[in-house]
């Protein structure tokens, strides 16, 4: 399994960004993916999940800017965000589990100046 994570970058405060996650060694449409960021000086959190179905949860801290969704012909997840804060500044990385292990890509940074 390997997931590639891309999008990151500096933008400034009310600014957007969208991450992408490319994804192989799975059957992609069958497996549930998420989004986790690690903050500065933080533990890894959860931000959102997109289930097979394409049913989508967020954490309260995002929930109105973010928006998950995945393309399962290109095997890609997605994540917008809009209306970026400085405390969205974090490493983002995308993540699934398979055969009971979670597997992580390598994260993209993204920066919010204030």
């Amino acid at each position: 399994v390997q997931l590639q994570a891309s999008g990151g970058g500096l933008v400034q405060s009310g600014g957007s960004l969208r991450l992408s996650c490319a994804a192989s060694g799975i059957v992609f449409s069958r497996y549930t993916m998420r989004w986790f960021r690690q903050r500065p000086g933080k533990e890894r959190e959860w931000v959102s999940t997109a289930t097979s179905n394409h049913t989508a949860t967020y954490a309260d801290s995002v929930k109105g800017r973010f928006t998950i969704s995945r393309d399962n012909v290109r095997r890609n997840l997605y994540l917008q965000m809009n209306n970026l804060k400085p405390e969205d500044t974090a490493v983002y990385y995308c993540a699934t589990n398979h055969t009971g292990r979670q597997f992580w890509g390598q994260g993209t940074q993204v920066t919010v100046s204030s």
